[in-house]
């Protein structure tokens, strides 16, 4: 049976991808809806921010606390109660007509995302090596892209029944967690050793100037796709086309085709390009698309952005995780993804405010000009800190 063939038949893989796709509902499902939210709760446009920004906050401070419980307690003792709690929290919100209690349960819902994202990672980690490896992060690369094609246009649908319809999406991570629970078969890390004992080793694996350049990317990226795409990509959409949110939603949909172009290629581009040349690659991609998507003012031509913007995303992002977990003992795995997964979350929880303050001062141009400046820079710091593969 062709190597591809067997990876996609592996049950757990299976289970895993559907952790992915919750994983990436606590966004994706409500962006398009934002405008509306904006409207109908009376907030500006920063204030609707907020609704990332408590999201994601806690996996920043969480995250590396999950991963150390999942080296030592086991992944499925993390990552089943996870998903029940993002499933009552997210329900919740649906039912929150005062922003403030909105917030709350958003801060909730993430709390119980905090260890999702890292987790799918570190199992796949555990049951593959080798290029099977890379193969796996990329299959589920490409579930996640397939999660942001179809969540954003489902959210902006649901959206235009009344703002509170996309939250109620987040219990079909309650049939996840028992999928998890009773199906997956996978290894547990064998933690005898003293809790001391693993700090300090899992510091002296960490401490590396490889390991510090890939974190940067991770944080670059996803300060990008929170604060450029997600938050203020839909109001640049409005403003030059009056789009409705199932417009907005079918655009940043699109970045999901070139996501599963690249992620399900990453073996035949490795083949001609080393893993750091990818991921500096993708990154002069993202300046490609920023250029693209202000100098575009018709509404059909901005796929073109948003594919190449996904295509760049669908190579960038599987490769780190890639090479982390490469580089990561397994008995220490679940910490590196971990913090990995905390600087995705500082990446995601600061983009929308730092964004945000380009937008304060310049508006809608500052953020495509600030996200340039950050993206010369991440290209700068991973030429000199990413070892070449």
């Amino acid at each position: 049976m062709p190597l591809k063939e067997k990876i996609l038949l592996n049950k757990n893989l299976h289970v895993i991808f559907s952790v992915t796709l919750i994983a990436v509902m606590g966004v994706t499902t409500i962006i398009p809806a934002f405008p509306s939210i904006s409207k109908s709760l009376g907030l500006s446009r920063e204030e609707v921010a907020q609704l990332i920004i408590y999201f994601t906050l806690p996996g920043i401070f969480l995250s590396p606390l999950m991963g150390i419980m999942a080296d030592r307690l086991g992944r499925k003792h993390i990552l089943v109660p996870s998903l029940f709690l993002f499933a009552f929290a997210g329900t919740a919100c649906a039912f929150s007509e005062n922003f403030q209690f909105l917030l709350f349960f958003r801060f909730l819902q993430g709390t119980g995302a905090a260890a999702l994202s890292s987790l799918n990672q570190t199992i796949i980690g555990d049951l593959f090596t080798g290029k099977d490896r890379m193969a796996a992060m990329g299959y589920n690369a490409t579930v996640l892209s397939f999660g942001t094609l179809v969540y954003p246009a489902l959210g902006g649908a649901i959206a235009l029944l009344g703002w509170n319809y996309p939250f109620f999406l987040p219990l079909l991570a309650i049939p996840v967690g028992l999928m998890v629970l009773f199906v997956l078969d996978n290894p547990e890390p064998d933690a005898k050793e003293h809790i001391s004992s693993y700090f300090r080793e899992a510091l002296k694996h960490m401490k590396s100037l490889h390991i510090l350049g890939l974190f940067i990317v991770t944080a670059s990226s996803f300060i990008l796709l929170y604060g450029t795409v997600l938050t203020f990509f839909p109001f640049f959409l409005e403003s030059l086309f009056n789009s409705n949110p199932l417009n907005i939603g079918i655009i940043i949909s699109s970045a999901a085709i070139g996501t599963a172009l690249g992620s399900s290629n990453l073996r035949r581009i490795n083949t001609y390009l080393p893993k750091k040349y990818m991921i500096l690659g993708a990154f002069f991609l993202y300046a490609l698309v920023l250029l693209l998507s202000v100098w575009i003012r018709s509404y059909a031509l901005m796929f073109l952005p948003a594919i190449l913007y996904g295509f760049a995303n669908g190579i960038n992002i599987p490769v780190v995780q890639t090479m982390i977990s490469e580089y990561a003992p397994t008995e220490y795995r679940g910490i590196f993804m971990a913090f990995n997964s905390t600087v995705l979350r500082f990446g995601q929880t600061t983009g929308p405010f730092i964004l945000g303050l380009c937008y304060t001062f310049w508006n809608l141009q500052g953020v495509f000009f600030g996200s340039i400046i950050l993206i010369a820079l991440t290209a700068l710091l991973l030429t000199l800190l990413i070892k070449k593969d």
